[in-house]
């Protein structure tokens, strides 16, 4: 009996080997969010012959991505958590990552990563699934619930990503010493594709003659919108053709909506909502900028600089990992609205200034690319998986 049981385990190993290494990557929703858009980018990249990859989220309302990653011939589950404390889809987790004989789970938010490695955990050993975290945010930025939650279970983790070293140096020491930083990236040829739609964004919204600053956020606390409205008053008080356009939503609409009446700011400020061609709409774009309280590592900042954009933004979180300050545009501390507006003053009002930090930005378009790191997280895929 040992000697076929220890056959059939051979065969059944053997098996395994010549088929693609089953990778699920699971995320809170897929709306447009810096995570979302990185996950999408590695489906685009993905190796298709070494790797079959199922997306899974959890909240059923954030679907926005879910239709481009279908499109890239990978399939994609909603698990149906309808509140933070609905844990019923840990089971249904379970469920999928058994019936699928899924080899390795790579999470990309801390709850989400909790509730798999809880999951992964009950399934026999034989079976059980390894699993990767990326954390894409600076730790403090998560409730203290999330917090305990993630930091009580990593230690399961079979391997822990940062996607800066802001990212990773915000974590607690002992998920920090053992995690490795993985700067994940865009697509970058497709993002530069668009530059050819410069003069057609300026001409479909009026631009002409204007000196634009874009940006695009979702309207929450933490990317910085009131500080952002208010630079802005004083830009455009002091440079008469100066142009702001700003792409998002979020809970913060109406908030945003009264003080942009407030501040008088008008047709100069352009809230343009949601739009699914929002990289676009920053290819019309001269400068573009970035408010943030909080970052990890901002995927709208690499997608500008791949369109040549001089970015002035707050120095938070990762960005200074991609942009050198008087280099590449400016950064300035968070919250400080004024000084926000005197870097747009700066870099407005300086064509020469200006255009040395374009041609620096596009010496640099070739590190945004998501290729190396894909990869990277490939090798971790095949290590973990026995390849």
């Amino acid at each position: 009996m040992a000697t076929i049981l220890q056959a059939v385990a051979a065969h059944n190993k053997e098996t395994s080997a010549l088929r693609p290494i089953r990778v699920v990557c699971l995320i809170k929703g897929l709306g447009r969010g810096g995570a979302e858009l990185l996950l999408h980018a590695q489906m685009c990249k993905r190796d298709r012959q070494l790797f079959d990859h199922r997306v899974v989220y959890l909240t059923p309302s954030k679907r926005a991505l879910v239709d481009l990653i279908e499109a890239e011939g990978v399939d994609v589950h909603c698990v149906d958590a309808r509140s933070s404390r609905d844990l019923t889809w840990i089971g249904r987790l379970r469920r999928l990552l058994r019936e699928q004989e899924i080899d390795v789970v790579h999470a990309h938010s801390p709850i989400a990563a909790a509730g798999a490695r809880l999951a992964i955990r009950t399934i026999p050993a034989r079976e059980r699934p390894r699993i990767v975290t990326t954390e894409h945010n600076v730790w403090s930025t998560h409730v203290r619930l999330t917090r305990w939650a993630d930091a009580s279970t990593a230690h399961l983790d079979d391997a822990h990503v940062a996607v800066s070293g802001a990212v990773r140096d915000s974590l607690p020491a002992r998920l920090r010493d053992r995690t490795e930083v993985i700067r994940h990236g865009i697509d970058v040829t497709a993002v530069a594709a668009l530059r050819a739609d410069r003069e057609a964004v300026r001409r479909e919204l009026g631009l002409d003659g204007r000196i634009v600053v874009g940006t695009v956020a979702n309207l929450r606390a933490t990317k910085g919108w009131p500080d952002l409205l208010v630079a802005a008053r004083s830009v455009l008080d002091a440079i008469d053709s100066a142009q702001f356009v700003a792409v998002g939503q979020g809970p913060m609409e109406q908030e945003v909506a009264a003080l942009h009446a407030e501040l008088g700011l008008g047709e100069r400020f352009r809230l343009l909502g949601y739009r699914e061609d929002a990289v676009r709409i920053m290819a019309g774009c001269d400068v573009f900028c970035l408010a943030s309280h909080h970052e990890g590592l901002p995927v709208a900042v690499m997608e500008a600089m791949a369109l040549g954009l001089p970015v002035v933004a707050t120095d938070v979180g990762g960005m200074r990992e991609l942009v050198t300050d008087g280099v590449h545009g400016r950064l300035v501390p968070s919250r400080r609205p004024e000084l926000l507006a005197r870097s747009l003053i700066e870099v407005l009002g300086d064509d020469a200034k200006r255009a040395a930090m374009a041609e620096a930005v596009d010496a640099t378009v070739d590190q945004l690319s998501a290729d190396s790191s894909i990869r990277r997280l490939e090798a971790i895929y095949r290590s973990l998986a026995g390849r």
